[in-house]
């Protein structure tokens, strides 16, 4: 009988049973901040005291944000989040700007091995050129201000035949065979979302001047160039991803134009319809992979595990350890996570399935992220393992696309097979022209601080008729199309983070592609660039991966042609 049950690790520094108050830490961060540092090893070893610490209270933190997106309505797990953010991370800041200074001015730092530690000290010397005292309790309410869009969504709910639905349980209706029965569901979502419009509008009116303050303190003219600073951008520039939103919509929205075509005629339309764009066009019912949350989990360990039984095993030790929560509720946030727990090497996936196709895409993409934490989870300092997006959404963003050879788990009808593996890679060329509106309406937004509502719901709809979304006739739902925006968590929870899933999702068509040639190569890369965390450049990892990080014209049309191709072989 295998043991599955996570090793609680040794403490060197902490004591084992630390309390997250400020009572306890303090002492901790004084000894950090005022020892006294005589060698290159005693320099090494303050570093692996530090990264000790800083695990304990990362893992504190995800617990708290965890149990609260589980239950919105909670109020005392939502107070236990708010103390976190309120009386832990503001004291911590300050502390954590002196400790980056005095590993930065130590003599020995000169001394530390440049192969193995440049990625990290690059990042700490970011940190302490962004770092303003000011900022910190601006960041506090930001903190705050975001967990309400959560709050707003996760009680959003509608009733179909006299029975309550959450928002993502009710979608599944949108892939009914009954168009009466879409546009019925479709109107009652869209009315629902429309409800709160005002409210999530006066929301991210307030989420955008606090993050331009935190810009303008930090000496930049907006927030856009501040976040890519803040998130290491090192490797591309605001250009690129203007070459990037080029290249999507010349190569991508054209192959997208043809598909909406052969849908409308396929469904005997004049028009299509913001309701008719997830139904399958042949007149086939929902495919239905899996019967629930638990149903999931096994044929997830199944696939994984005929990829390979390290891969495999990783989602049996999840379940061994309840780390996933992933039935759609109400109450429950919106949105699905993986969210590492950085003390003990493992993960929580966090879902809100409707037991539908695309619930499966989400497993495998969270998947792809927990193999990740597991498997960079022995580096040796917690931030090797901080990902930049474009690394951990190219983990994720690839096991959709690898794990497709083993789908017989979930279809045994090679009919619903070929369904199913279509329609995935449709979405993965619908993913890009989203990835590009989003990320270029967030140029906009932050580069137009002073912009009014009106001229945000223009601008969206500008940029959204720009890369094909209008293959739908919205003529008479105006006011729901330039309101689509406020359903994107990412907006107003995680700005900038999205143009990542384009790098990535190019990235892992390529890795796809290598996989298809030669699977025990293509795997063997994968792993191996998963398993550098974050200790080279994110070109580096991805030629381990086998890959190119770029995204030029010729470059993305390489890759779309090869999943035309693909797709064209299961037509």
């Amino acid at each position: 009988m295998k043991n599955l049950t996570l090793k609680k690790k040794k403490r060197n520094f902490a004591k084992q049973n630390l309390q997250i108050v400020w009572e306890e830490l303090h002492p901790l961060f004084l000894d950090l901040l005022n020892r006294p540092i005589h060698s290159l090893s005693e320099l090494e070893k303050w570093m692996q005291n530090r990264s000790e610490l800083e695990a304990i209270i990362e893992e504190d933190a995800a617990w708290r944000y965890i149990r609260m997106t589980c239950n919105t309505a909670d109020e005392k797990l939502l107070r236990d989040f708010q103390y976190f953010a309120t009386e832990i991370e503001p004291k911590i800041a300050p502390i954590n700007n002196q400790l980056n200074k005095k590993l930065i001015d130590s003599p020995y730092a000169k001394e530390l091995d440049s192969n193995k530690y440049f990625i990290y000290l690059r990042s700490v010397q970011k940190s302490l050129d962004l770092f303003r005292e000011e900022n910190i309790p601006l960041q506090t309410k930001i903190q705050l201000e975001q967990q309400k869009y959560q709050s707003i969504t996760g009680s959003m709910s509608v009733f179909l035949n006299e029975k309550e639905y959450t928002l993502e349980q009710a979608a599944v209706f949108l892939k009914d065979i009954d168009r009466y029965i879409r546009e019925t569901t479709w109107t009652a979502i869209t009315t629902r979302r429309l409800e709160d419009k005002t409210k999530l509008n006066e929301l991210f009116n307030q989420l955008i001047i606090l993050r331009h303050q935190v810009a303008n303190n930090a000496d930049f003219n907006n927030f856009r160039d501040y976040m890519f600073e803040a998130m290491g951008r090192f490797d591309y520039s605001p250009e690129d991803c203007y070459q990037f939103h080029d290249a999507i919509e010349k190569t991508v929205v054209p192959i997208l134009s043809l598909e909406a075509k052969r849908r409308k005629e396929k469904l005997g339309l004049e028009s299509l319809k913001p309701w008719d764009m997830d139904v399958d066009p042949s007149g086939h019912a929902p495919l239905k992979p899996f019967i629930d949350g638990e149903d999931l989990i096994q044929k997830t360990q199944l696939c994984f595990q005929k990829l390979d039984n390290y891969i495999g095993e990783r989602i049996e030790i999840m379940k061994a350890n309840n780390l996933f929560d992933l039935e759609s509720r109400k109450g429950k946030a919106p949105g699905g996570y993986n969210y590492p727990l950085s003390e003990s090497g493992a993960p929580f996936i966090f879902m809100n399935s409707a037991n539908t196709f695309r619930d499966l895409t989400t497993m495998v993409h969270e998947g792809g992220h927990a193999l990740h934490t597991f498997i960079s989870a022995d580096l040796e300092l917690n931030d090797f393992k901080h990902l930049p997006s474009e690394v951990a959404e190219l983990a994720s963003m690839s096991m959709e696309l690898i794990s497709m050879s083993h789908w017989n788990i979930f279809f045994d009808n090679e009919e619903d097979l070929k369904r199913a593996k279509r329609d995935q890679l449709v979405d993965v060329l619908k993913t890009l022209p989203w990835v590009a509106t989003v990320d270029q309406f967030q140029h906009w937004i932050y580069t137009h601080p002073n912009h009014t509502d009106l001229e945000r719901e223009q601008e969206w709809k500008k940029i959204f008729i720009r890369f094909g979304h209008s293959f739908a006739n919205w003529d008479e739902h105006s006011d729901a199309l330039k309101n689509l925006w406020q359903k994107q968590l990412h907006i107003f929870e995680v700005p900038f983070y999205y143009i990542e899933y384009g790098m990535a999702q190019l990235g892992a068509i390529a890795i796809w592609k290598n996989y298809i040639e030669n699977p025990e190569k293509g795997l063997n890369n994968y792993l191996n660039a998963l398993k550098l965390g974050y200790t080279k450049t994110i070109p580096e990892i991805y030629q381990t991966a086998g890959i190119t990080f770029k995204f030029n014209k010729e470059y993305v049309k390489e890759l779309v042609d090869f999943v035309k191709m693909e797709l064209d072989k299961l037509n």
